[in-house]
């Protein structure tokens, strides 16, 4: 068997180096993301396309309110878009701290670390660039590292890439000819060790590791509308046209139809006043209208967009339309009365009656905004929103953000993970091709050839079983030669009294380059055997016969048969485990390296990981 190159050879940083890298690359600990301040959250809750415009029917309710005396529809539209706003603020901010909670990692798990030349148990997160670690079967990895030594070494990458195949890792990266989706040599945070045992250097430590990362690209916010904020947005541009143009016509026609009517009756140097002030009031408001027009031409699917700088001009594009306003009224006011139509005193410009009139006018104008806007709308939306958010919490699953919700129920292609989440995460053998015995294996009567498959199954493994916590057995290591231990212990059969008759004399680890594992050993029926297991196509091009009840034949009739076999497992999304043994007299190194073209093919096993019971249900009800 594999041994590490010497007893731990390794001395580690000393106290000072450990502060020194501390202080240059940071403790092993992941950031958690940065949170909002509390105030900013709630404001945030006012950038809502239907909350904007119903702050705009408030402040023009609160303004008409003024003048008349009547404050309570303004006042009540103000106390729907606060009870909005905080309700859904509230949820939001309870449902971060539960998530903060859960972001909580265990780093005061203890890692086996060489400091001062002796091998000490250090906390996770006080781990630091360039120390030695010693890691072995079942421990998870606390840092991206570089691998030292190695012996039979295989990292579950499944957390990073979604794959439950244990991944080789060695030393020399450039002995691995197999693309992998890391490194062969290096080690990631968050990984697992799946056989074997290494000596590791850690290159990186907390947010530089691959999994501090993801974690932060993971954090990110978009800026991507949801569906419903989409609709919402449309129809506040619907509201607003709709309203804004219904106001300006009614507006109009009342002035047309009291002057048609001699209702309204004006001197030549009054209208040129209201003229002036009309167009002062148009220039002042551009920044409350431009933006309605431009909406008007969206809905009318019209290519014309509102220019960029008139966007991101902000506050300051008010400033610039007043002034503009009020120097066209200054203009307008000094050419009148150049020409007689003004006069010097400011109270003969507009009698109170007129503006009296125009006033009311107006009043009946803003009343059709205002009633347009639906002050409910925001706080329906809120409280469906919130509702959908509790449910799913007592369903076990924490939403961030309410509009999640929403999107969730907009969603018209779902994407997830298989392994562990559809899956059991627990390979089994579902199907066997082994010609030479008959299934299930009978304890009370095991014939030769029968004992023959257990060894190639028991003795050329390293995987073992166990019982977790709750007494379940489960298998470690390999999960594929996992899998087939389960398999025979489901016949009643013991793999560890089957391994431990066969008498192991050599064993040559499985890696990505011979796709094989070979085991050379004295069974106590059957002699001195080579067993050999692995890649059923690699396996299959180096024998030349096969076994059956008979005994051994030539394998080429069959061959074609067994290839076919083998795809069409392969087809169904099974891997597959080819078995072969030969007799041999002695034995040498060479002989495990060159495994010959004379072996005896034995069969293979098809394997899968299992779906959950309850996954069939789960994708039928969604």
């Amino acid at each position: 068997m594999e041994e590490l190159k010497s007893s731990f050879p390794f001395t580690g940083l000393t106290d000072q180096q450990v502060l020194n890298s501390r202080q240059k690359h940071g403790f092993n600990v992941l950031t958690p993301p940065p949170r909002e301040p509390w105030w900013k959250l709630f404001l945030e809750k006012f950038d809502d396309p239907v909350i904007r415009i119903l702050m705009i029917a408030a402040f023009i309710a609160i303004a008409v309110g003024v003048m008349d005396g009547q404050y309570w529809e303004g006042v009540g539209i103000v106390i729907a878009i606060l009870l909005a706003t905080t309700l859904a603020f509230i949820n939001e901010y309870k449902a971060n701290q539960e998530f903060d909670v859960l972001n909580q990692v265990r780093d005061e798990d203890t890692i086996k670390t060489f400091r001062n030349g002796q091998l000490e148990m250090i906390p996770k997160k006080d781990l630091v660039v360039d120390d030695v670690i010693l890691l072995e079967l079942g421990e998870e990895i606390p840092a991206d590292a570089h691998v030292l030594d190695a012996v039979s070494l295989q990292v579950n990458e499944s957390r990073l890439t979604g794959e439950s195949v244990p991944v080789v890792k060695v030393v020399d990266a450039g002995s691995v000819h197999k693309e992998t989706a890391y490194p062969p040599n290096m080690l990631l945070r968050g990984t697992t060790i799946a056989e074997g045992r290494t000596v590791a250097k850690i290159t990186q430590v907390g947010d530089y590791t691959e999994i501090g990362k993801t974690a932060r690209a993971a954090a990110e916010e978009t800026q991507d509308q949801t569906p419903l904020n989409i609709q919402l947005s449309r129809l506040s541009k619907i509201i607003g046209v709709v309203g804004f143009g219904a106001a300006t016509i009614l507006f109009f026609s009342l002035i047309a139809y009291s002057v048609f009517m001699d209702h309204l009756e004006l001197t030549l140097s009054q209208w040129y006043f209201i003229k002036v002030m009309f167009l002062s009031l148009i220039l002042g408001l551009i920044p409350l209208w431009l933006p309605i027009l431009f909406d008007a031409f969206e809905l009318l699917n019209l290519n014309y967009k509102l220019p960029a700088w008139f966007e991101k001009t902000g506050f300051s594009k008010w400033l610039l339309s007043i002034g503009l306003g009020a120097i066209v009224f200054g203009i307008g006011i000094g050419m009148g009365y150049g020409m007689g139509h003004v006069s010097l005193v400011p109270q003969e410009w507009i009698t109170h009656d007129v503006a009296k009139d125009f006033l009311k006018y107006f009043m009946v104008a803003v009343t059709v905004i205002v009633v347009a806007v639906p002050e409910g709308l925001a706080m329906s939306v809120t409280l469906s929103l919130a509702y959908s958010m509790r449910k799913m919490i007592a369903s076990n699953v924490l939403v961030r953000r309410m509009h999640a919700c929403e999107t969730i129920g907009a969603a018209t292609v779902i994407c997830t993970d298989k392994t562990g989440t559809l899956t059991l995460n627990e390979m089994r053998v579902q199907e066997s091709e082994l010609p030479g015995i008959q299934l299930p294996f009978s304890k009370s009567a095991l014939k030769p050839f029968d004992t023959l498959y257990i060894e190639a199954m028991c003795a050329n493994s390293t995987a073992h079983l166990g019982k977790n916590e709750e007494g379940k057995l489960h298998y470690l290591g390999n999960p594929t030669e996992g899998a087939i231990l389960m398999w025979l212990q489901s016949m009643g059969l013991d793999y560890l009294s089957y391994r431990t008759q066969f008498k192991i004399k050599k064993q040559l680890p499985f890696n990505t380059e011979r796709k094989y594992m070979a085991t050379l050993g004295q069974g106590k029926e059957n002699g001195l055997v080579l067993h050999v297991k692995g890649a059923p196509e690699i396996i299959l091009q180096n024998c030349d016969s096969y076994l059956t009840v008979s005994g051994p034949v030539s394998i080429e009739k069959q061959r074609p048969t067994i290839q076919q076999k083998l795809q069409d497992f392969q087809k169904r999304g099974m891997r597959t485990l080819g078995f072969a043994y030969t007799k041999i007299e002695k034995y040498s190194n060479e002989e495990l390296q060159d495994i010959g073209h004379h072996l005896i093919w034995l069969g293979f096993v098809a394997i899968a990981d299992e779906l959950r019971p309850e996954t069939p249900d789960v994708v039928r009800a969604c």
